[in-house]
């Protein structure tokens, strides 16, 4: 069975597949960083090549978590304070404009309403992490990047990625 959009078809807009799918293609580059590998697909658009029919696909995924700092019970609250005090200042704002009763009133009420619910929220949180005292950035990043390309043009994109490679590096010396 299979259930279709009102819209039309079972793709996204730009002929995406609305489901997960393996990418298709052939193999034109492989490269080692993110960046170089739109770089090279930066160079297929500059050289009027058919950019629609190319994937930048991450191979041997990993997840790399880096550490930022250290938690403590200080760091968090005072975090959560500043937090809630901008959301707080927001709010107060809205209630003055639109609340015919004093305006500073509105802003300190909501002021004070932020710090403590960031307070609050914070605590709860930091509680419930369980000993965790660093804080850190999560990141997908993979061990390659190939760019694969649909079988029509593939021998064309190889050609151009092949000049590419060719040409000296400007940066590094």
């Amino acid at each position: 069975m299979m259930v279709s959009s009102p819209f039309g078809g079972n793709r996204a807009p730009g002929n995406l597949p609305r489901l997960p799918t393996p990418p298709t293609g052939w193999p034109i580059g492989s490269y080692a960083t993110y960046g170089e590998a739109q770089q090279a697909v930066d160079f297929l658009a500059d050289s009027e090549f058919s950019v629609g029919d190319v994937t930048i696909v991450g191979v041997d995924l990993m997840l790399v978590e880096r550490v930022i700092g250290r938690l403590s019970w200080g760091r968090v609250l005072g975090t959560g304070a500043v937090s809630g005090a901008w959301f707080g200042l927001f709010a107060g704002l809205l209630l003055g404009l639109f609340v015919n009763q004093g305006f500073a009133l509105q802003l300190l009420t909501g002021l004070v309403l932020g710090v403590l619910s960031g307070l609050m929220f914070s605590a709860i949180g930091y509680s419930m992490s369980r000993g965790r005292d660093f804080s850190s950035a999560s990141q997908l990043v993979a061990g390659r990047y190939d760019v694969l390309c649909q079988p029509r043009s593939a021998e064309q994109g190889r050609e151009l990625l092949a000049k590419l490679a060719l040409k000296p590096s400007s940066g590094n010396p």
